[in-house]
C-alpha cells in the first residue's frame, strides 16, 4: 500500500512537469484548497495538463478599512463551487468558481457588509502580492492617479489605467514548466454601496461585485500584462471592431503629435485692439519651431456660452468674419500641412434649439472642419461619426478625455487629462490599442509642462497645448516649447515604431527609476528612456543584441553608442542628464533618451571635406549640419548610384557633427554620425585626364604603371601635412616632361594662346617687358601661381602632376633618396647655388627613367592642393636653389631628398608666385593603342 502510494505521487510529480506548447493552451482550472483558508497551488490546462505553483497563494487579499486581509487568513467553507469567508465580523465574501470562461479561469466575488457600520473595500489584487509577483494596486494617498505597478527588484511606478478600472487589480507569477499566471479583478456593480475611484463604500447589508480572471503566458512578465490589456481587452470586450482604425481618411491622426487649442478671445488668434486676426501668424510661429502643428483647435463657446441665448453653434458663426472665415483659415492651415478642429459641447442643452448632430454637421460643412473636441466626453459614439462623415470625410472625434476600453471601437484619439497633475509614467491604455491615438494635455496657464512633455514621449505619444487657461507664455514656456520640439522630431521619425501592437513596457535595467520602453518596426527598434533621477545616470542600462548587422545610436545627443560587452552580456550605455534636486517632485524634473537599434543600411562615410553615399533609390537621405532639428541646415538626395557630396558645397566653411539620415515616408530607416574637424588636411584637387597620347611626345617619357608604397616625412608639424606615407598606390602608365618647363615654352604659350592672368601682381616678375632675359631660354620659368601653370598645361594637352606620379617618376620603385641614387653627389644638381641653371645642366642626375632636373633647381609644383578648414596648400617637391640658413625656423632649402617633402601655404596668385618654384607636366596614354614600349 506504502508503495502504491509513492508510485502515485511520482506519477503525478511527471504529470506536473510535461511540456506544453502554450500557443494552443489556455487555462481551464484553478484548484482551490481550504485547507488553510482559501488558496490556490496548481492549476489544470485546457488539454488536462496539470502544473504546480511554487507556493501556495492566497486567493487574493484586499483592503477592509485599509487593513490587508487575504483569503488565506481566515477560514473557508465549501459549498460545491462556492467558498464562504468572513473577515473581522465585518465583511462576508463568497466566491464562486465559475471555472473555464472562454480561454480564462473566472470566479465571481460578493463582497457583503455584515456588520453595522460602514466599511470600505480597496486594492482587491488576485493571487495577493509578494517580492516575486508583478502587481498593480491602488497605493499611497488619494490622488485622481494612484495605482502603481510593482516588479520584482524595483521601485514602483505610477500607471495610467482605463478611468473604469482605476480600482482593478493585477498580478502575474511565474509556475512551474516556464509557464507563467496573469489576473485580474474588475469590480462590476454595488447594491446599496457607493462606487469610488480606488475604493466602494459598503454601508451594512450592502454588496459590491467582482469578477475575477486568470490566464497564462510564456517568456518576459510584460507578456501578462500583453494578454490582459491587449488580448483581453480587460474583459470589457469579447471582440474589437477596427473599423475605424482602418479607415484610411482617418490614418493621419496615427501619425500626429502636436495639438493646439485656443479659445476665441486669445489675442493669438484676434487682437480686439486692432481688430485684426493674427492666426496666420501663430500658424507661421508653428512652423518655425515644429515645421507644422499637427491639429489646431478653436473654442469659441465655454465660458462665455450661455450669456445670452446663442447655443454653440452660434457663437462660431458669430466670430469676426463668421464660418466663411474660419474655413478660409482651415485651408491655410491644411496648406501649412495642420489641420482645423472645433469643439462639442454635449451640455448645451438650454440655449437655443438645435438638434446636436445636424448643428455639428453643418458647422463642420460650412467651415469645412478636421475634427471635433468633444466636450466633457470620454468616448464618442457612432452617431457623432456618422453625422460628420455626412458631410466631409476624414474627420476625426477628439474626446476631452481617455476612451474606455469598451468605447474605443468608437473613438480612434483622445486625451491624457489635466486634472491628472503629476502624469503616471508609464500609460497602460498604449498597451491596449497603440494606434489609438493619445495627447497628454498641457495646461499652458497651469505651471511647466517639461515634465509632461517627456513622460509623453517616454511613452510614445503627442501632447496638447491647451491655451485657455491666461498666462504661462514666459521663458520657461519657451524652454518647454524647445523640448517639445526635440520629442515631436523623434515621435515623427519613428512614428512606424510608436504604432507598434508588440511594444514593450519598461524592460529590464540595471539602473532603478532610469525607465525604457521597446518599440519595433521591422528592423529598427527604438528605446525611449524616461529619468527620474535627480543626479541623472551614465553607464550601462539594458541588455542589447551582439549583432555585426546592427549598430546604435542617440536619437536624442545623435551620438553613437558603443556597446559594452560584460560577462557575455552586451550593454548599451547611456548618458542622461540630471538636474537641481529642487526640481524634483515638480514639473521640472525628468530628461530623456532615445536609443535606436538600426540596421547598418547607409554605410556613408567621411573622407577628407566630403561625405561617400550609397544609392538607395528609393528612398530619401538628408544630410544635417549638426544635431537633426526643425531649425538645423540639411539637405535631401534621392539617389540612384552611389555619389559624393562635398561638405563645403552645402553647408560652406563647417566644422563639427554632420548627421545623415536614410528615410523611407519620413520614417527613420538608419542613421550616420560623423564629426568634420578642420587641423587635418584633406585633398580637393581632383585629376582631369588629358587626350591620351598613344606614343611618346618629344622631350617626354614614359613611366610604366604599377602599384608602389612610398614614404616622406618633414621636419615641419605645426600644420599636419597630408598623410600619404605608406599607402600602396596603383598608378597607370603616363608620359613626364623630361625637363621643368622653361622660359621659352611658357613664352611660346604665351604667344599663341594670349593667355592673360587675371591677377598680375608678381607674374613673371624674372622677365623683362614681356619677355624673358637675353640667353635664359631654357632656364626653368618661375614666378607663376598654379592657376597660371595649369593654363600652360591645358594649352599643352598635359596636365600637372600628382605627388604619387612625381613621387613614382623621380624615385622608381626602390625607394632611393635621390633621383640617381641613395649617395647624395653636389655635381648632379644645382646644390643651393643661390641662382636658377639651366634645366638640361645636370643631365647625370637623371632619375631610374630619364627624367632630369627633379631637384635643387626649383621646386616643382604638383596638381595636389589640400584644405584643412583653415589653411588652402599645395604640395611642392624637389627643392631649389634657394637656402637660408641663420635660422631653423626656415622651409628647409636647397636640393631636397625624394623622402621629404613640402607644403606651399596659399593666399592669392600675387602672393603665391615664387621666384624658387616651377613645375613640370604630365600626359595621360592610351593603354590600348599606345606606340612605344612600357
Amino acid at each position: 500500500m506504502i508503495l502504491n502510494r509513492f508510485l502515485i505521487r511520482i506519477v503525478v510529480f511527471f504529470v506536473f512537469l510535461i511540456p506544453v506548447n502554450l500557443s494552443s493552451q489556455s487555462l481551464s482550472k484553478v484548484h482551490l484548497s481550504v485547507q488553510n483558508g482559501l488558496s490556490a497551488d496548481s492549476m489544470t490546462l485546457s488539454d488536462n495538463t496539470n502544473f504546480l505553483y511554487k507556493r501556495k497563494k492566497p486567493v487574493l487579499s484586499f483592503h477592509l478599512d485599509e487593513k490587508i486581509l487575504t483569503t488565506a487568513d481566515v477560514p473557508a467553507v465549501r459549498s460545491g463551487n462556492n467558498f464562504e469567508l468572513e473577515f473581522d465580523k465585518k465583511v462576508r465574501l463568497v466566491l464562486v468558481d465559475v471555472g473555464s470562461a472562454g480561454p480564462d479561469w473566472q470566479c465571481s466575488l460578493e463582497f457583503e457588509n455584515i456588520s453595522g457600520d460602514t466599511v470600505s473595500i480597496s486594492n482587491v489584487i488576485p493571487f495577493d502580492s509578494d517580492n516575486e509577483s508583478v502587481n498593480i494596486t491602488g497605493s499611497g494617498p488619494w490622488d485622481l492617479a494612484r495605482a502603481w505597478l510593482f516588479r520584482p527588484g524595483y521601485r514602483p511606478v505610477r500607471v495610467i489605467l482605463p478611468d473604469n478600472a482605476w480600482e482593478m487589480g493585477y498580478t502575474s507569477f511565474k509556475s512551474e514548466g516556464g509557464i507563467s499566471v496573469c489576473a485580474i479583478t474588475r469590480r462590476q456593480q454595488t447594491v446599496g454601496g457607493q462606487k469610488q475611484r480606488y475604493q466602494t463604500l459598503l454601508p451594512p447589508k450592502a454588496k459590491v461585485y467582482y469578477n475575477m480572471y486568470a490566464g497564462i503566458f510564456r517568456g518576459e512578465w510584460q507578456n501578462g500584462l500583453r494578454y490582459m490589456f491587449r488580448d483581453r481587452y480587460l474583459y470589457d470586450l469579447e471582440k474589437f471592431d477596427n473599423s475605424l482604425y482602418e479607415r484610411a481618411d482617418l490614418a493621419w491622426i496615427k501619425e500626429s503629435y502636436i495639438i493646439i487649442l485656443q479659445m476665441a478671445w486669445d489675442r493669438e488668434f484676434f487682437d480686439r485692439t486692432t481688430a485684426k486676426y493674427t492666426f496666420p501668424d501663430l500658424i507661421r510661429k508653428g512652423n518655425e519651431l515644429f515645421e507644422n502643428i499637427d491639429v489646431w483647435g478653436i473654442w469659441p463657446t465655454w465660458p462665455r456660452l450661455g450669456l445670452d441665448e446663442r447655443n454653440q453653434w452660434d457663437l462660431y458663426r458669430d466670430l469676426p468674419g463668421g464660418t466663411s472665415q474660419l474655413k478660409s483659415f482651415g485651408r491655410l492651415a491644411r496648406l501649412n500641412n495642420t489641420k482645423f478642429f472645433i469643439a462639442y459641447n454635449p451640455w448645451d442643452n438650454s440655449t437655443r434649439k438645435e438638434d446636436h448632430l445636424r448643428g455639428m454637421a453643418q458647422l463642420i460643412k460650412e467651415t469645412e472642419a478636421d475634427g471635433v473636441v468633444l466636450d466633457t466626453q470620454g468616448g464618442s459614439s457612432h452617431k457623432l461619426q456618422a453625422a460628420a462623415d455626412s458631410v466631409r470625410k476624414g474627420v476625426i472625434m477628439f474626446s476631452e478625455g481617455m476612451a474606455v476600453v469598451k468605447d474605443m471601437p468608437g473613438i480612434i484619439s483622445g486625451r491624457v487629462h489635466n486634472a491628472i497633475y503629476f502624469s503616471p509614467e508609464l500609460n497602460l491604455n498604449k498597451l491596449i490599442k497603440p494606434d489609438f491615438s493619445i495627447f497628454r494635455v498641457c495646461d499652458v496657464g497651469e505651471d511647466i509642462i517639461h515634465r509632461e512633455i517627456a513622460i509623453a514621449f517616454f511613452n510614445g505619444y503627442g501632447t496638447e497645448l491647451n491655451m485657455f487657461r491666461p498666462g504661462g507664455r514666459d521663458d520657461n514656456y519657451r524652454e518647454d516649447l524647445e523640448f517639445l520640439a526635440r520629442t515631436t522630431f523623434i515621435l515623427r521619425q519613428n512614428n512606424d515604431a510608436f504604432l507598434d501592437k508588440d511594444w514593450t513596457p519598461l524592460i529590464d535595467t540595471r539602473t532603478d527609476s532610469v525607465f525604457v520602453n521597446q518599440w519595433t518596426s521591422g528592423t529598427k527598434t527604438v528605446f525611449t528612456i524616461l529619468n527620474m533621477k535627480s543626479e541623472g545616470m551614465e553607464g550601462r542600462l539594458f541588455k542589447i543584441k551582439n549583432d555585426s548587422r546592427k549598430h546604435y545610436v542617440s536619437l536624442w545627443n545623435h551620438e553613437n553608442i558603443v556597446p559594452i560587452v560584460e560577462n557575455g552580456t552586451t550593454y548599451a550605455s547611456v548618458s542622461v542628464e540630471g538636474w537641481p534636486v529642487s526640481w524634483s517632485g515638480t514639473r521640472k524634473e525628468g530628461s530623456v533618451d532615445c536609443i535606436a537599434e538600426l540596421p547598418v543600411l547607409l554605410r556613408s562615410e567621411l573622407k577628407g571635406d566630403s561625405i561617400f553615399l550609397k544609392a538607395h533609390e528609393k528612398n530619401k537621405i538628408i544630410l544635417w549640419k549638426g544635431n537633426p532639428s526643425y531649425k538645423t541646415i540639411s539637405w535631401e538626395f534621392n539617389l540612384s548610384k552611389d555619389s559624393i557630396v562635398r561638405i563645403k558645397d552645402i553647408f560652406g566653411y563647417y566644422e563639427g557633427k554632420i548627421v545623415v539620415q536614410l528615410l523611407s515616408n519620413n520614417h527613420l530607416l538608419d542613421e550616420d554620425i560623423h564629426f568634420f574637424k578642420g587641423g587635418k588636411p584633406w585633398l580637393i584637387s581632383s585629376v582631369v585626364h588629358t587626350v591620351r597620347a598613344t606614343g611618346i611626345a618629344p622631350d617626354m617619357v614614359l613611366i610604366p604603371g604599377t602599384e608602389f608604397t612610398f614614404d616622406v616625412s618633414t621636419a615641419e608639424d605645426f600644420i599636419p601635412y597630408p598623410e600619404v606615407s605608406g599607402i600602396t598606390t596603383k598608378v597607370d602608365s603616363f608620359l613626364i616632361d623630361k625637363y621643368p618647363v622653361t622660359n621659352a615654352q611658357y613664352y611660346e604659350f604665351l604667344q599663341s594662346s594670349g593667355y592673360r592672368t587675371t591677377d598680375t601682381a608678381r607674374y613673371l616678375r624674372h622677365w623683362e617687358r614681356g619677355i624673358y632675359k637675353q640667353g635664359q631660354e631654357r632656364y626653368p620659368v618661375v614666378f607663376l601661381s598654379c592657376e597660371d601653370m595649369k593654363a600652360y598645361s591645358r594649352w599643352a594637352g598635359k596636365r600637372l602632376p600628382t605627388q604619387t606620379e612625381w613621387q613614382l617618376a623621380a624615385q622608381g620603385t626602390d625607394k632611393r633618396k635621390w633621383p640617381w641614387g641613395n649617395e647624395f653627389h653636389g655635381t648632379l644638381c644645382n646644390n643651393a647655388f643661390g641662382k636658377t641653371t639651366p634645366v638640361d645642366a645636370f643631365s647625370k642626375g637623371m632619375s631610374p627613367y630619364g627624367v632630369i632636373d627633379l631637384v635643387g633647381n626649383v621646386w616643382q609644383m604638383t596638381n595636389d592642393q589640400y584644405f584643412n578648414g583653415s589653411y588652402y596648400f599645395n604640395v611642392i617637391r624637389g627643392g631649389s636653389y634657394y637656402k637660408p640658413d641663420s635660422s631653423w625656423w626656415y622651409i628647409q632649402g636647397g636640393p631636397q631628398p625624394l623622402d621629404k617633402t613640402q607644403i606651399m601655404l596659399m593666399v592669392s596668385q600675387g602672393y603665391d608666385r615664387n621666384a624658387t618654384v616651377g613645375f613640370r607636366c604630365v600626359k595621360d596614354i592610351d593603354g590600348r593603342n599606345f606606340r612605344g614600349k612600357r
